[in-house]
């Protein structure tokens, strides 16, 4: 077994101590949507990983679609989040935010008075989803954006990342998978529109790009991602005839954009479809960047996936819930301590910072 996974790499301008991304993931623990003095305690003890991305993180409180998740668009949020990126490179470690608008992903009551749920068409998503104040409910209809919604938007994400970077982050992953805001627009099952922001895969990419390009025109390039979930179904996403070209056009304009990095999500080993290999050597094509793989890794597998360069650095997600010293495990070979899921999204301390260090 090499060592490649403990290696440095650097990303952008600034080096990683190790190939290790700890994975973004929601744990709903920022209550009126700002982040504590827990937060910083949770990141700063799994600060081992070369690079930390947080938890999806709301540019808009047009985009707080789950319960307590942390927003990044007024001083108090920016002040919480100083508190944790000063933990964590206190710990040693690189951290990017990830800013995501859940879209139609949400519900009015996990939302501040006076937001809208917003998403490319108006089409609602099946099922329901959690609120504190009346348990499980069921999603609303979103209201379509107008040009002046799309143009709003695309300013708070870019407002956003500056504010990223006045609180201390290294840098910021734009949420491009997993059904949320960015996605709803590169896909059919949620853009329907006729407008110059939907129909061709051109117009449907808009939305991504425009942000990417402005984002790093404020921030640099250089310290800009990009997640991105070819393939994913999660939140009634769909799989198009046109995915793969979509998706390989996609990364091409965000390698001429210059950012640092595209994040691949491959949930396979969750259930999800098979992501399948020819759309990660097209992507791996077409970008010229860091590429992050991402889905149920273990040490054996980042290695051998290194190591023939299908990527560049390995996120892990789950494993890091509860096994904060998780670098060193991987390193040593020990067991690894499986996460409480009923933990994962309740509030307060538990299964949260209190899992062995």
């Amino acid at each position: 077994m090499n060592d490649l996974l403990f290696s440095p790499w650097t990303l952008g301008k600034m080096k990683l101590k190790n190939r290790i991304v700890m994975a973004p993931m929601t744990r709903s623990r920022s209550p009126g949507n700002v982040p504590g003095d827990i937060v910083g305690t949770y990141y700063a003890q799994r600060a081992e990983a070369g690079l930390i991305v947080t938890e999806g993180t709301s540019p808009s409180p047009n985009g707080l679609g789950y319960a307590r998740i942390p927003g990044l668009y007024e001083p108090r949020q920016v002040q919480g989040w100083s508190k944790v990126t000063d933990a964590v490179h206190t710990a040693g470690a690189r951290i990017f935010v990830q800013l995501m608008h859940t879209g139609r992903v949400s519900h009015s009551l996990n939302m501040p008075a006076g937001s809208r749920i917003l998403a490319p068409s108006a089409i609602p998503l099946s099922g329901k989803m959690w609120t504190d104040v009346q348990g499980e409910q069921p999603y609303a209809t979103p209201e379509e954006m107008t040009e002046t919604d799309i143009r709003e938007t695309i300013a708070e994400f870019v407002r956003s990342a500056e504010l990223a970077i006045e609180a201390g982050f290294d840098g910021v992953e734009l949420h491009g998978a997993n059904g949320y805001l960015i996605n709803q627009f590169l896909n059919t099952a949620s853009n329907q529109r006729q407008d110059g922001w939907g129909g061709s895969m051109e117009n449907r990419m808009r939305f991504a790009v425009e942000i990417a390009r402005r984002a790093a025109a404020k921030i640099g390039g250089e310290r800009l991602g990009m997640r991105l979930s070819p393939y994913g179904v999660f939140n009634d996403m769909g799989i198009e005839p046109t995915m793969e070209d979509t998706f390989e056009r996609l990364v091409s304009e965000l390698d001429r954009i210059g950012l640092a990095y595209v994040h691949v999500v491959d949930h396979s080993s969750m259930g999800a479809p098979v992501v399948p290999d020819s759309i990660k050597q097209k992507i791996r094509a077409a970008f010229h960047g860091t590429l992050i793989l991402s889905g149920g890794y273990d040490r054996i597998r980042a290695d051998a996936d290194l190591a023939a360069k299908k990527g560049d650095l390995v996120a892990f997600g789950r494993p890091f819930i509860s096994n904060p010293r998780l670098v060193t495990k991987l390193r040593s070979g020990a067991a690894l301590l499986p996460p409480d899921q009923a933990s994962f999204y309740t509030p307060g301390e538990k299964g949260y910072i209190d899992y062995p260090v």
